[in-house]
């Protein structure tokens, strides 16, 4: 219990004394991922603020592939706005789809690869912190960002062990309202997995006769 109200004591400093900067990233973050729930386009409005803050404070604090990890979201940002208003055959728009397992294990597979040796040059060409850990975060992100963008509803899914990571990078940096903000980003995760579940469904004329 000692413990537990140490933590709590810590939380509340922190967020007393934190960077106004960081609050108003927290805010726009938390905006994003809401309106992303609901597959609102303006979602990628609140992500482009969001993420160019976030890339000055991660340099900041030396989490280097965070950093460049949000000028990739910055770019995804008019990406994914394009695409979830002009996409499709139609120019309306790309609904909600689903990818089958063999598809996802070869992505995680080839993002895994891939992020070994951006950890490697990290660890031995720059001063990043956990350059191991936070490449492979950045690497699956780079992927699930993509995945967001194409509205592929196991997004959610990668989001969720994501974020459980990042808790820990985070945490280790003292950056402890954005910590506390990923722990809500995974049980948004999961209520956004359902969410786009429910939509998918709707979509598929089999599934609403049953």
């Amino acid at each position: 219990m000692a413990q537990l109200w140490q933590l709590i004591s810590q939380v509340v400093t922190e967020a007393q004394s934190m960077d106004l900067w960081e609050a108003l990233a927290v805010i726009l973050a938390l905006a994003y991922l809401l309106l992303a729930m609901k597959a609102s386009v303006w979602c990628w409005g609140a992500a482009l603020a969001s993420t160019a803050i976030y890339t000055v404070l991660f340099w900041k604090v030396s989490l280097l592939m965070e950093s460049v990890l949000n000028l990739y979201y910055m770019a995804m940002a008019f990406y994914g706005y394009w695409l979830w208003r002009r996409g499709g055959e139609q120019q309306q728009g790309i609904a909600v789809s689903t990818w089958p397992w063999q598809r996802h294990l070869l992505l995680i597979v080839i993002t895994t690869i891939l992020s070994w040796p951006v950890g490697w040059f990290m660890a031995n060409h720059t001063h990043a912190s956990f350059p191991y850990l936070d490449s492979v975060t950045t690497c699956f992100a780079v992927m699930t960002t993509w995945l967001v963008a194409q509205k592929v509803l196991e997004n959610w899914l990668y989001w969720v062990v994501i974020d459980l990571v990042s808790i820990y990078l985070y945490v280790s940096k003292g950056l402890m309202l954005t910590s506390l903000l990923f722990v809500l980003y995974v049980a948004l995760a999961v209520g956004g997995y359902f969410l786009w579940r429910a939509d998918w469904r709707a979509q598929q004329p089999s599934l609403v006769e049953r």
